[in-house]
């Protein structure tokens, strides 16, 4: 069962990476968490632009801010983006 989940998770990055198009639930989380874009920048040491662009999907963050997302949310990085793959 792990190495299953592992081998999704290997598949999501490799098509993160790839530049496919990616959705997100960073907004909802985030708003959730009644934090604002400010503070989520905070905790994850990057600036407020990140996290706007982040949000409205005019930027992939790399993968070392998705494990710090993913560990501040407590939750897979699957809740957190969406993978569409171009049709």
């Amino acid at each position: 069962m792990q190495l299953a989940q592992d081998l999704g998770v290997i598949t999501f990055i490799k098509n993160i990476l790839l530049n496919n198009k990616m959705k997100n639930n960073l907004k909802e989380l985030r708003q959730k968490e009644n934090i604002s874009q400010d503070d989520l920048a905070s905790i994850l040491k990057v600036s407020r632009q990140t996290i706007n662009s982040i949000e409205t999907g005019k930027f992939d963050p790399s993968l070392k801010l998705v494990i710090k997302m993913t560990k501040h949310f407590s939750v897979p990085l699957e809740q957190i983006f969406i993978y569409e793959e171009d049709k």
